[in-house]
């Protein structure tokens, strides 16, 4: 059982300036003492140390990283972002927003994260005006789990499916026609003949099967969505029942189950490297992934899609690899770790878009079409048509390949869901500590077990990319400026580096103070402002949705970003008894709880926080000098 700290109205305190002109942080003692009072005002709050769980040792944080940012973001959704903007043409946008936006957050999250030993919520006491952004994130977290799980449904429905005699997905039916091209080979080493028809773009058996058996897709939602699919449903309460199953005894049994999880996915991962190489136009298909169409850098849109796939790849600012690094001990070195995962991260994604791209290069051959993006839609269906469409073509025992890869896609969704809904338990025990773990899972279990129904439905793909842009997307750049915002200049870049070099005993590059205070809040302001300007109304397949969904949807991302305001003037409003300028003035002002959750690293920390504003001596005025102070100081 995970034992959270947490005060429900901690202690405020103003300490002196830095040089920097930004807040420095002054912290209470924890060791079951009275708050004493700090300059002009403190709440005598008591406080009491409260022992954290820690993962069992410094490489299951490690694995737990992989297992949850190398997961279905690189092998479902890097793909088909790519194949939507232009293949090669988005490899380029999309390393150099990993180095100015992704790592930076990655390391940012990791940093607050193991220094404080809190939540993504309670985090928040270095600026407590700022904490919405610890419920906003919770809220967009707890969306993502609902779709992640019945992405996890899918998995385990084909999962079954492969161990018919025949895989269903690899032959025709007759009621598909003519413009169905079997994914299996014939005994004779050929595939299907397909120079007789002159109806357009053939598809392939997976495609039709996905589509008209799996999913039982409407080509509209004007009527409704349609009732859950029974198989799929079964299936998502299994997911839901492995998920609560890891999570309810918390990190002590998922830093052990990371292992498996983070590992075994690149076996078999390689195993379909290898076939999907060897078939033919299988290198044309890679050729169309990896050059560039120089021209798309020009083109806003592929740097937004960039930005969304960073996020959601390496789930930087969703308050995840924040909770996850409140587990560690205090001087783990994150900073390895954190370049270890961002940049398997990338080349997970490069594998995986080798291996689709293979694929397709496949398709278009065997469809006598040169046009390798026309071959097959895009969207979340492009992992469940082309890997299922490969694995098909296997010559010896696809059942078994087909076993294997649906269980890795199962072991991926569970790696990336357990981290996803534990970052929102977190924030509830965290909230309603008298309220024991088990209870707390169950339930969360169960709503989202409901939740995630009508993603299930003939119109459940309609409801997912709905949920994907006005409950996450939107929800998730809005927030994580704010997130950046509030590190590097409430809290201030130059406290940052002053905390991590007592945590970690190494000094901070110029490359993350230059990104944390300038170059990322900039860049994702800059996709922020473009996606407001350029907004069109959302579409699935190029049908648009009925116009009550569009209402629904921006009052959707409202309560999202509206957190923001909710809980910054509660936060005002709950500060000790002063006027109104100066409820807001304390409460930008870091908490008295702030700072190591160990009384005797506290300790150490405030008298290493004294050393420094002793040694950098009067600050200097001036607002260009401060800005500069912050950054490079």
């Amino acid at each position: 059982m995970l034992d959270f700290h947490g005060i429900e109205n901690p202690g405020y305190n103003i300490p002196t300036p830095s040089s920097t002109g930004v807040s420095s942080s002054s912290s209470c003692d924890y060791n079951k003492k009275k708050v004493t009072p700090q300059n002009d005002v403190e709440n005598n709050t008591e406080t009491t140390t409260a022992k954290r769980d820690n993962w069992g040792n410094d490489i299951e944080f490690l694995m737990s990283c992989i297992a949850l940012s190398v997961g279905l973001g690189n092998v479902w959704r890097f793909p088909f972002i790519a194949l939507e903007n232009g293949g090669g043409a988005f490899l380029i946008p999309y390393i150099i927003t990993l180095l100015l936006v992704g790592r930076p957050i990655y390391y940012l999250e990791m940093i607050l994260g193991q220094f404080s030993s809190r939540g993504s919520v309670k985090v928040f006491e270095y600026a407590p005006i700022m904490k919405g952004i610890g419920y906003g994130q919770a809220i967009l977290t707890f969306f993502i789990a609902t779709y992640y799980s019945s992405l996890m449904a899918l998995t385990l429905h084909y999962l079954v499916d492969s161990f018919y005699p025949t895989l269903p997905w690899s032959y025709c039916r007759e009621e598909w026609g003519d413009q169905c091209i079997d994914s299996k080979i014939k005994t004779d080493g050929t595939l299907r003949e397909v120079a007789n028809f002159t109806g357009g773009v053939k598809k392939t058996s997976a495609e039709f099967y996905f589509v008209n058996i799996v999913l039982h897709e409407k080509a509209n939602i004007d009527d409704g969505i349609g009732t859950p699919n029974w198989r799929l449903a079964i299936t998502l309460a299994v997911s839901w029942l492995v998920i609560g199953g890891i999570i309810i005894k918390g990190i002590k049994s998922s830093g052990k189950a990371s292992y498996f999880l983070a590992i075994f996915p690149y076996v078999i991962m390689l195993v379909l490297l290898v076939r999907s190489l060897t078939l033919p136009g299988a290198f044309d298909g890679v050729l169309f992934f990896l050059t560039p169409q120089w021209d798309r850098l020009l083109d806003a849109k592929v740097w937004y899609a960039a930005v969304t796939q960073v996020f959601f790849s390496l789930t930087v600012c969703y308050g995840i690899i924040l909770m996850y690094a409140s587990f560690n001990r205090f001087r783990q070195n994150i900073y390895r770790d954190c370049n270890i995962v961002t940049s398997l991260d990338t080349c997970t994604s490069l594998l995986s878009g080798i291996v689709i791209f293979g694929i397709l290069g496949n398709l278009a051959h065997v469809s006598n079409n040169p046009d390798i993006k026309s071959v097959v839609k895009s969207g979340p269906g492009l992992a469940f048509i082309s890997y299922p469409d490969a694995i098909a073509k296997f010559e010896a025992v696809p059942q078994i390949f087909s076993a294997l890869f649906f269980l890795m896609m199962f072991i991926l969704g569970v790696g990336s869901n357990v981290g996803v809904i534990s970052s929102v338990i977190t924030v509830i025990c965290d909230g309603f500590p008298a309220i024991k773990r088990w209870i707390v899972v169950c339930v969360m279990v169960v709503i989202c077990y409901c939740f995630g129904l009508m993603y299930i439905t003939p119109g459940g793909q309609f409801i997912m990319n709905y949920i994907d842009f006005y409950a996450v997307t939107l929800v998730a750049i809005v927030l994580g400026i704010f997130e950046l915002i509030a590190a590097s200049w409430i809290y201030g870049v130059k406290n940052i580096c002053r905390d991590i070099k007592f945590m970690l005993k190494i000094k901070t590059s110029i490359y993350y103070r230059i990104c944390w205070g300038i170059v990322t809040p900039v860049f994702m302001t800059a996709v922020l402002i473009y996606m407001l300007v350029d907004y069109e109304p959302l579409k699935y397949n190029d049908t648009l949705y009925p116009e009550s969904l569009y209402a629904l949807g921006w009052c959707i991302s409202a309560v999202g970003i509206g957190q923001l305001l909710i809980w910054g003037f509660y936060t005002a409003y709950t500060a000790p008894q002063f006027s109104c300028g100066q409820r807001f003035k304390v409460a930008f002002k870091p908490t008295s709880q702030w700072g190591p959750l160990d009384p005797t690293t506290l300790k150490e920390y405030k008298e290493y926080c004294n050393d420094c504003e002793q040694s950098c001596g009067v600050a200097r005025k001036g607002l260009w000098y401060r800005f500069y102070d912050n950054i490079f100081g």
